[in-house]
């Protein structure tokens, strides 16, 4: 190769290398912007060449070449002829297709309480009416719970959570409790996740056991969702505004039917899992005596559908404020054109110094509410009690704060309010007057383990009172996402 085609290949390429070499040595630059500084530096190729040109005239002519000090001309362009190949060789290789890696993360964890209560164990399957509450006096398999989860493709996530436990009555149970995917890669602040997932009603609907602040999840949850909280097969689409704080809505369709459906098409108003032993059977009961009458037709006038907002407000740099509303709509068990509403809003304020360790000290406080609005379709069937079109509402609410007043160690006390009108509700456990103080010390000797002593001081109309001590433990192996902040 004589030095005049030598050089005429040597100038494109040398602009190609520097291109490379930057983006080699870039971190975090992608191939696009590779291309786009080739490009840029294609534009100048022509005036680069007339440099070319001009020098291997001169070389022609005679005058000496430009070349540094103890290099003849030829050497020069071999040294750079070598470097070109290997820089075109790692172009090639970026521009080449990757593997795209599966990450899955597992873990397993263990939720189990113990503790005693001056209610017989059938009061306290009324008063610890939560799938997830300790049950009875001795011990509880609160929960045990695998979880999976990971990035499927560039598109989507997927999570999944396996519960394992055993009932009040002895036997053992395995149960999906939630299992669905979630995009990644949409547009527009937009996100959908489908499958089968607990609905974001709230602060605590949407949680796990294992984030809760307390032993046991609060009255008014139980209430308006039912023992296992409220999840069904689904579709939920979310938009993160554009906005200068952070204001997210999400709309969700769900099957109204399943025992985890209690306001809406449940055929079954009692414990799936946690307080009864046995389920029910079809038809079981739902607010106020009624029964599960229609099942539906998995028309979309059968689905739940559930909206919510929620939004985040820096105050200070050391105190947040995080609002929220949520609403679900949907049809009932009780007849055909029956309906509920439950409507509900909740607040979150939390405080923690900019000089803080591993998140403490800090003080949390949150108080939810939430309205129930039963229409019940009258029930004259033979055989059967006459009910007659009525509008059950039930209203509760709980307020908590949560001090982490050192590293690993936090103190917790909660307040529990729930009553009901309309329908019999004195004699339902579940829509009597309840009333419950509960005060929670809590030790995470790391952030794979817990320890925590609760008290709960209970009053309920269709009870009585009663003072319950419950310790609870946790373990976690594997992987396992942040916390609900």
């Amino acid at each position: 190769m004589n030095i005049d085609r030598r050089w005429s290949v040597a100038a494109p390429l040398l602009l190609l290398a520097g291109a490379a070499t930057a983006r080699a040595g870039e971190e975090g630059t992608t191939l696009e912007d590779l291309r786009r500084r080739m490009e840029e530096m294609e534009r100048r190729h022509g005036e680069e060449m007339r440099a070319v040109r001009v020098e291997l005239d001169r070389l022609k002519s005679g005058a000496p070449a430009a070349a540094p000090a103890g290099k003849d001309l030829e050497a020069q362009v071999e040294e750079y002829l070598d470097r070109v190949e290997d820089l075109e060789g790692k172009v090639r290789t970026l521009e080449a297709p990757r593997p795209q890696a599966r990450l899955l993360d597992i873990s397993l964890s263990g939720l189990f309480a113990a503790g005693g209560s001056t209610a017989t164990d059938e009061e306290l399957e009324s008063l610890q009416g939560g799938g997830h509450d300790p049950h009875g006096r001795g011990f509880t398999v609160q929960n045990v719970e695998m979880a999976f989860s990971g990035a499927v493709d560039p598109y989507f996530r997927g999570d999944a959570f396996i519960v394992a436990g055993i009932d009040a009555g002895g036997e053992s149970f395995l149960e999906l409790e939630e299992a669905y995917l979630t995009s990644t890669s949409l547009p527009a602040g937009l996100q959908v996740k489908a499958g089968h997932f607990l609905t974001e009603f709230g602060r605590v609907n949407a949680s796990h056991p294992h984030s809760w602040e307390f032993v046991d999840q609060p009255v008014v949850n139980t209430r308006m969702f039912g023992p296992d909280g409220m999840r069904a097969p689904g579709a939920r689409v979310s938009w993160l505004a554009p906005t200068e704080f952070p204001l997210e809505f999400l709309g969700t369709v769900q099957d109204g039917n399943g025992e985890t459906m209690t306001s809406f098409l449940s055929s079954s108003g009692g414990h799936s899992h946690g307080g009864g032993g046995e389920e029910e059977e079809e038809g079981g009961p739902l607010p106020g005596g009624y029964h599960a009458e229609y099942g539906g037709g998995r028309s979309l006038s059968d689905m739940v559908w559930t909206g919510r907002a929620a939004s985040s407000f820096d105050l200070d740099g050391e105190t947040v404020l995080m609002p929220g509303v949520s609403g679900s709509f949907g049809p009932n068990g009780s007849g055909a054109s029956a309906r509920t509403r439950i409507l509900g809003a909740d607040l979150t304020i939390k405080w923690k110094p900019l000089a803080n360790q591993a998140g403490f000290p800090f003080l949390s406080w949150t108080t939810e509410a939430m309205k129930r609005t039963f229409h019940a379709d009258e029930v004259n069937e033979p055989g059967e009690p006459f009910l007659p079109h009525a509008t059950l509402e039930d209203v509760g609410l709980y307020s908590q704060v949560v001090w982490g007043f050192r590293r690993g160690w936090t103190l917790g006390l909660r307040w529990d309010q729930a009553w009901g009108s309309g329908g019999d509700e004195e004699g339902d456990p579940m829509r009597d007057d309840r009333t419950r103080a509960s005060l929670a010390l809590t030790w995470f000797p790391s952030e794979f383990s817990r320890l925590r002593l609760q008290v709960n001081r209970d009053r309920s109309g269709a009870v009585g009172d009663a003072v319950s001590v419950w310790l609870q433990w946790e373990f976690t192996l594997g992987a396992h996402g942040a916390h609900r902040f």
